[in-house]
């Protein structure tokens, strides 16, 4: 099993509408590429100096061949409307984990 971690630090301005467009589009629309067999969004707690708060958002697949099938074919065009939309204010940090 392969866990795919994304976390992204959030600016304050941009928090509610982050979370909204988070749970209403990004993350289903991830889901719905069949990749990924569950999720779990987070909020990690810390006291960030600048007012951000970082979330971490961790998908599970079956393997790496599932994984490298995301990046080729969906992951791109993902990123690119995240980017799009909140630009340096929601600045993304990837992990793949392997669950032993």
């Amino acid at each position: 099993m392969i866990l795919y971690n994304v976390t992204i630090n959030v600016s304050p301005d941009i928090e509610a509408d982050f979370l909204e467009w988070m749970r209403g589009t990004h993350i289903p629309e991830v889901m719905a590429t069949g990749i990924f067999t569950e999720h779990k969004f987070c909020r990690l707690i810390h006291q960030a100096e600048d007012g951000s708060t970082n979330y971490a958002i961790q998908y599970f697949t079956e393997s790496m061949a599932k994984m490298q099938e995301y990046e080729s074919k969906f992951a791109p065009a993902l990123r690119a409307k995240t980017q799009a939309r909140y630009k340096e204010k929601a600045l993304a940090f990837r992990t793949l984990l392997e669950i032993l």
